[in-house]
């Protein structure tokens, strides 16, 4: 039964890290980077489709994104929807492809995404607090274990917690040095 809840305890606290790294992946670092266009949903015979389904995604400069849709007549679709995601791209195209350049930032752009990035960061670690919290209310309505035992298996889920909270700690150190390196 104890292992059971480390075991549970350790996955959520894996989905935590893995719901932080997804979202670091929208902070954009001025570099193309094809995963921002992972939520894009273009409406194609009106049904959303992922935008991957539609068009190859290709990064053929450090700055530039270029997709190419499969059916000519989706590109008004995939542009709409680029719009509609809030990207804070402008999409053109040539009637073959659709273009997105990536803009250069801005030492003050840069600040920015770095607090965006701690707010993420912390968010996960509110999380790795709350998954925390409900396996120690679990441990403690346990009947069938002593308060010995009680006491060992929540200092393993603070040792859990804090291996996760190392792991935040350096995957935001990591994300900084990327938004702040020109």
């Amino acid at each position: 039964m104890i292992d059971e809840i480390l075991l549970e305890v350790e996955d959520k606290m894996t989905k935590a890290i893995d719901v932080m790294e997804n979202r670091f992946l929208n902070v954009r670092a001025g570099r193309a980077n094809p995963r921002i266009l992972d939520k894009v949903m273009p409406e194609y015979y009106g049904v959303p489709t992922p935008l991957v389904q539609l068009a190859t995604i290709s990064v053929p400069e450090a700055r530039k994104i270029v997709i190419k849709p499969f059916d000519r007549n989706s590109i008004g679709a995939i542009e709409k929807a680029i719009f509609e995601a809030d990207l804070g791209l402008t999409p053109n195209n040539n009637g073959e492809t659709v273009m997105l350049v990536i803009p250069e930032l801005t030492e003050e752009r840069r600040r920015e995404y770095v607090k965006e990035a701690k707010t993420i960061a912390e968010e996960a670690k509110v999380a790795l607090r709350n998954v925390r919290q409900d396996a120690n209310n679990s441990i403690k309505k346990m009947e069938e274990i002593t308060e010995d035992e009680s006491k060992r298996t929540q200092d393993k889920v603070q040792d859990l917690i804090n291996k996760y909270n190392k792991i935040v700690d350096e995957k935001l150190k990591a994300k900084e040095d990327e938004l702040m390196s020109i």
